[in-house]
């Protein structure tokens, strides 16, 4: 038998490393909450547009029981222009006047003159001044909206989404631990690894108070302007504090509707579009694996 010679004996023997961590992709959306995701996506388009268009039939809000034309002097919300050969677009909130020639009160119109508008043709649907257009449009989504809401608080309701995913647990509410995330974000840090299929707090607040606050909200003052839901509903007036009250929580609520998707469409182009719209087609999410320091 051959022997073994001292050298092959004592000589060090590579280390096994182990192999370094890959991407893979992460089922993070069922298919029903991707549908509703897409369906409440063009809802909100529309409902804004034609909101918009209506809101320029008469540009003012008030609280209470006020709000005809002679009640000018209890608005506490204007959208207007002033007078003149080159009038001046202007947001005036309680006796606060804020110009905003070229976007609010005077806007160019598809002409490329300046034009005396509320909002601005390029954000209303239609683009010209059409109350009954803008108001079937509005109902048709504003029910859009409703039924696929419910749709998606049913499946969040019996999968247990609702409660796993979006509402946030009593060790996340900590101030210490909402402001080590907000100051993550503000670094463009996000997660990386397991934690990046989770949702983090602030996503959980935002999107907890879009589902169990905005949409309920707008939905119902929504309701509440219509008079024939009063008659069915009259305690939706009581809830708000008159028809006049709910068109101003309803304008307020939505533009924190608008608010919340742009910072949400901020922060899918920060984190990766890519990665973050394929997910929400195919339902599969990227997870990359953390560097270490």
């Amino acid at each position: 038998m051959a022997s073994i010679a001292a050298s092959d004996v004592d000589a060090p023997r590579p280390e096994l490393r182990p192999e370094p961590a890959r991407s893979y992709l992460f089922p993070r959306h069922a298919l029903v909450v991707r549908i509703t995701h897409w369906v409440n996506a063009l809802a909100i388009l529309f409902l804004v547009g034609t909101g918009l268009n209506i809101f320029n039939a008469h540009p003012s809000l008030y609280w209470g029981q006020y709000g005809a034309n002679a009640d000018i002097e209890r608005r506490w919300l204007e959208i207007g222009a002033t007078g003149g050969a080159q009038p001046q677009g202007f947001v005036r909130i309680s006796g606060i006047t804020i110009s905003t020639t070229g976007v609010l009160g005077v806007s160019n119109g598809a002409n490329g003159r300046p034009q005396v508008i509320p909002y601005p043709s390029w954000a209303t649907f239609p683009s010209y001044r059409d109350l009954a257009t803008a108001r079937n449009f509005h109902f048709f989504f504003a029910w859009v909206l409703i039924l696929n809401g419910l749709l998606y608080l049913g499946y969040s309701l019996v999968t247990g989404h609702l409660r796993r995913d979006l509402l946030p647990r009593l060790a996340e509410l900590s101030p210490r631990h909402i402001l080590h995330d907000i100051a993550q974000h503000v670094r463009l840090k996000f997660p990386k690894g397991e934690a990046a299929k989770r949702y983090h707090i602030l996503q959980k607040l935002a999107y907890a108070g879009v589902v169990v606050v905005l949409v309920p909200g707008i939905i119902f003052t929504g309701l509440t302007m219509s008079p024939a839901m009063n008659a069915t509903w009259p305690w939706l007036l009581d809830l708000f504090g008159g028809r006049q009250s709910a068109r101003s929580f309803h304008w307020i609520i939505a533009n924190l509707i608008i608010l919340f998707t742009l910072v949400h469409l901020l922060m899918v182009v920060l984190a990766g579009p890519y990665n973050e719209i394929r997910s929400m087609i195919t339902g599969k999410f990227r997870v990359d694996p953390e560097v270490a320091k």
